[in-house]
């Protein structure tokens, strides 16, 4: 009974990419920018060959690495969380989903607001602990909708859950979905609920995704397809609009998702575990948070041993990442980074440095191959 486990350390990059300064993100290295922080360590990753990937110089490499590796560099055009994640599962977009750096088209907002029956505000790239900071209260007093987005690809719509019922959050939120569509098709329509009063605003965890469907075939698509089981821990079954997907649980953050994978490894199952931890990104990244981004790392590298003793004969532990988003630099968006791969399992060949391939897809096709099917989206087997 072949099991994969896919963990995606959500923003975890490890150097700027040839193309970085194309896209505003020259010297870029999250990884490298959390390893400066005296909260970092991770002597379990390291022992797998983390470190030994190309391009990683934070610390002393392994001698005899348990794990084999390489260095991913993405081939589609973009750096965020929906196109990352769709190149691992197999499609290189070869153009960016649009962003707004100057808010959203008129005829779209007046679209919105005339299906809602709500008015907007803001409606221009913001931060989104700042948007509800400065918006928050006018909210309260109108009912009027927080409509921002940021450096990616998103439509997001923060409302007061006592002002707006999440579910109906959620409703106004699939309502963008289907106007935002063709040249405005964004990857994701995020609702931001939050609570407190002014002042003192808080984000709660039922923030949802609603995305573009994937364009093409994918891994997950594959997998289901041939009856295999395609499990989703985290806001993967958001990221490929809920296809390909066989069961899911949603989590409420790092420490819940790894929970969650662990529960999955004690289960009778046989497919893929897909597995995204956001608060790399969400908590650190974002904010420009070296220390709390380390803190996170090491929380990880604390858990790989319990990951690796559940493992059983057949299955394969692969650890990789979908973007950058250094929290050193002063841009808090993501940034256009190289991604680790490492990959441990009785099946796995120990210790092979395998270079740096071209495209997260190879990740799809070695999956695929390990579960004996012929890969109908792109890449190409590592092993």
């Amino acid at each position: 009974m072949k099991r994969v486990f896919l963990i995606v350390l959500d923003s975890v990059g490890i150097g700027e990419m040839p193309d970085a300064a194309d896209y505003g993100d020259a010297g870029s290295n999250t990884l490298l920018a959390a390893s400066k922080s005296p909260y970092f360590s991770m002597p379990n990753m390291r022992k797998l060959g983390f470190f030994n990937i190309d391009g990683v110089d934070i610390g002393e490499k392994e001698k005899n690495p348990t794990g084999s590796f390489a260095r991913m560099e993405e081939l589609s055009k973009g750096k965020d969380t929906t196109i990352g994640h769709w190149e691992i599962a197999g499609i290189v977009s070869k153009a960016p989903l649009p962003t707004y750096p100057n808010g959203f088209p008129k005829a779209v907002i007046e679209e919105f607001k005339k299906r809602t029956n709500r008015g907007v505000l803001c409606n221009k790239p913001y931060s989104g602990t700042d948007v509800i900071r400065d918006y928050g209260e006018k909210h309260l007093q109108t009912g009027d909708l927080i409509v921002y987005t940021s450096a990616d690809s998103v439509f997001q719509v923060a409302a007061h859950e006592k002002i707006v019922p999440v579910e109906k959050l959620y409703e106004y939120c699939k309502i963008a979905r289907e106007i935002l569509q063709g040249e405005n098709g964004v990857g994701r329509v995020i609702a931001r609920p939050f609570t407190g009063e002014a002042g003192k605003f808080t984000r709660t965890v039922r923030r949802h995704d609603f995305s573009l469907e994937p364009p093409k075939v994918t891994m997950l698509d594959q997998l289901k397809e041939e009856g295999y089981d395609v499990l989703s821990v985290g806001k993967i079954i958001d990221v490929f609009a809920e296809r390909g997907i066989t069961e899911y649980v949603r989590t409420t953050g790092n420490e819940d998702g790894i929970q969650k994978t662990l529960a999955y490894m004690e289960k009778d199952f046989e497919g893929l575990c897909f597995t995204n931890l956001v608060d790399y990104d969400m908590l650190y990244g974002h904010r420009n948070d070296v220390d709390g981004y380390a803190k996170a790392l090491t929380y990880f590298d604390l858990q790989v041993p319990k990951l690796l003793q559940r493992m059983r004969k057949d299955d394969v532990l692969m650890i990789t990442a979908d973007h950058g988003c250094d929290p050193s630099t002063p841009s808090t968006d993501h940034s256009r980074e190289y991604t680790p791969l490492l990959m441990v399992g009785e099946s796995i060949p120990s210790g092979i440095n395998f270079g740096t391939r071209k495209g997260f897809c190879d990740i799809a096709a070695t999956i695929l191959k390990l579960f004996d099917l012929t890969p109908e989206c792109e890449g190409s087997s590592i092993l």
